[in-house]
Formats: C-alpha cells, structure tokens, sequence
C-alpha cells in the first residue's frame, strides 16, 4: 500500500508543479508583453464592434453570420448585442470591450476609449 500511496503523491506534486510554471509563464508574458496584448485587443474589438454592427443594423444580417465577416486570427474575440440600445459589444476575456451603437444618419459607432 505504500507504493500507491507514494504514486498518487507523486503525480499530485507533478501536476502542481506543471501548474505553477503555467502560471509563472502566464505572468512573465503578462508582465513583458501587457501593454502590447492590451493594445492590440483595443484595436481588434474596436474593428470587430464596428464591423459587427455595420453587418447586423445596417446589412441586417443575423448576429452569428457576422463573425464570418472578422478577420482570420479574431476567434478569441465574442461578440454580443444589446437590441434595444441597438449595440454590439465586442469583447477579449479579462482583458477589454469595445461596443458600437448605430444611429440613423452616423450609422455605427464606437463609443469613446477609456484610456
């Protein structure tokens, strides 16, 4: 019994280990390379929310089908919509949104940048 005691210990310590240089590297990439992924998230959703709206209130096309509109290497990129504001929001997890509203005349969009 002491062997499989010693074998589960073993893998239990392996994947704790495996998780801990994840998250190290994760932190590392964050650290030297934050204000780039922020950057180019800004723009993508920026592009993905104005595109998305233009398709869907001014080509009236269903939501779902705009994203074939989206550039290639855009999946990490979700788009949502707000019909009564007449809005899509397009968003990168954890990291930023940007939403873009239609009017008549303007058309669509973007709200200001926070920063």
């Amino acid at each position: 019994m002491a062997t499989a005691k010693q074998a589960k210990t073993g893998f239990l310590t392996i994947i704790l280990r495996i998780a801990l240089i994840v998250a190290l590297a994760v932190g590392i990439a964050a650290f030297f390379f934050g204000e780039a992924i922020a950057g180019y998230s800004q723009t993508g959703t920026s592009y993905a929310a104005k595109s998305a709206c233009s398709c869907r209130h001014i080509a009236g096309r269903e939501l779902g089908s705009c994203d074939d509109d989206l550039m290639p290497g855009m999946g990490v990129i979700w788009l949502s919509e707000d019909e009564g504001a007449q809005s899509v929001t397009a968003t990168v997890p954890l990291i930023t949104s940007t939403t873009a509203t239609f009017s008549e005349g303007p058309g669509c969009v973007l709200e200001p940048w926070d920063g």
